[in-house]
């Protein structure tokens, strides 16, 4: 790892690095948020009865902390991004261990809201310290690394969730209770374990806009929009047209799990053979026909793949993140970070709501849209150059791209 810090010193052990540090965040963040995100369904039909209408309107609930990622770039006026990336993993790990103790719709939606506080911001800090801690030539490799890891870590506790529902009977309170103060617990012992690195280019502390960003703007505001089709919509359907129980539900997190432990690192290193703009592509062409196939899947084995398929595409998002690395001014990193997490949940706060009652009349609508967003996605990847930089953040034709 070529970053350094003044803080590191002959006396840091050669485990303290920024990799390092960012891989482990990714997995204890993952203990909680892969559990709360693994029951939700369950809970929600088995528990609240659910129907698409109020799982809609709770994860709009859940999307609105991600609309207000912009506001992240203030809390730097009162702390470094390290340090708010470990309060925001504590805030999340004490919301899901509380969870089911207010079985209520007004209970799920509270603990759903401060818990998707602490899941935002933490995504937002995260995601702008890889930016700004990690080598350019070396960033997609190591981004692949850190995404596997978090798979490792959603694969021991889908496993838990696996064993404890289908072989001990633990109850939503107690995986909620357990997976929660696990990650507060970590949260501490990495705080205590690291030292504090330097956060690279000071960071402007006020919201940044700027015009030659559009591309990953719309890029960032198509891929929200697409995203909450499967995260919404796909997992329900697999428990309410398919009748998947929890350990079922668990089972295929597991597979995608162990999908993306493979794939992650692979999609890392194509980026950097092959360049972000082919890697989007092919992306966007594998979801539409997803998405297209979702509409009209006629059996559980066959929507099994194809939610397996989707979530695994989910790896070459890493291009649209090191896309922007290329082009961007690093002192733009930390600001851009939290306006590029509002641009993806701008759709991200209407759509569940809009979708969940369109959902209620044709399911096969929703996941058709789906298809029309990858769509468009695609188009945008097109004008991604083959070569990004400061000064060459677009291109018009593919002829320009091969330049």
């Amino acid at each position: 790892m070529s970053i350094t810090s003044p803080l590191i010193s002959a006396k840091t052990k050669s485990w303290q690095t920024p990799a390092i540090l960012l891989m482990a965040m990714a997995a204890v963040m993952q203990i909680a948020f892969a559990a709360w995100m693994a029951l939700t369904n369950n809970f929600a039909i088995e528990i609240l009865s659910f129907t698409g209408k109020e799982i809609g309107i709770q994860q709009s609930i859940r999307e609105i902390p991600g609309f207000l990622s912009f506001a992240a770039v203030f809390l730097l006026l009162f702390g470094r991004e390290q340090t708010w990336a470990y309060i925001s993993l504590l805030l999340l790990g004490g919301a899901a261990a509380v969870t089911g103790v207010f079985p209520s719709f007004t209970g799920f939606l509270i603990t759903t809201f401060i818990s998707s506080i602490g899941f935002h911001y933490y995504e937002t800090m995260h995601q702008s310290l890889s930016l700004q801690w990690l080598p350019k030539k070396t960033a997609p490799a190591t981004m692949g690394k850190i995404l596997a890891v978090g798979s490792i870590a959603q694969l021991g506790v889908f496993g838990f969730i696996f064993i404890a529902g289908a072989w001990f009977a633990i109850s939503f309170t107690g995986i909620y209770m357990i997976t929660g103060l696990i990650t507060c617990v970590a949260t501490v012992a990495l705080w205590l374990a690291f030292p504090k690195f330097n956060d690279g280019a000071p960071q402007h502390k006020k919201l940044i806009l700027r015009q030659r960003y559009w591309l990953y703007y719309a890029l960032t505001f198509m891929g929200g929009a697409r995203r909450q089709i499967f995260m919404v919509f796909a997992g329900f359907m697999m428990v309410e047209r398919f009748d998947f129980e929890i350990h079922e539900v668990m089972g295929l997190m597991i597979a995608n799990q162990l999908v993306t432990m493979f794939f992650a690192p692979l999609i890392g290193k194509w980026i950097i053979r092959f360049g972000e703009r082919k890697i989007l592509t092919i992306e966007y062409i594998g979801l539409i026909f997803v998405f297209l196939a979702y509409a009209y899947v006629p059996t559980w084995e066959l929507a099994v793949a194809l939610y397996i398929i989707d979530h695994a595409f989910f790896a070459m998002a890493i291009a649209m993140k090191t896309y922007f690395q290329k082009i961007a001014d690093p002192s733009d990193i930390a600001p851009t970070a939290g306006v590029a997490f509002t641009i993806n949940h701008i759709a991200a706060v209407f759509i569940p709501v809009l979708f969940g009652l369109i959902w209620v009349i044709n399911p096969a609508a929703v996941f058709i849209a789906g298809a029309l967003m990858a769509f468009v996605s695609l188009i945008l990847a097109r004008l991604v150059p083959l070569r990004p930089d400061e000064g060459n953040e677009f291109v018009w034709s593919v002829e320009q791209g091969k330049a």
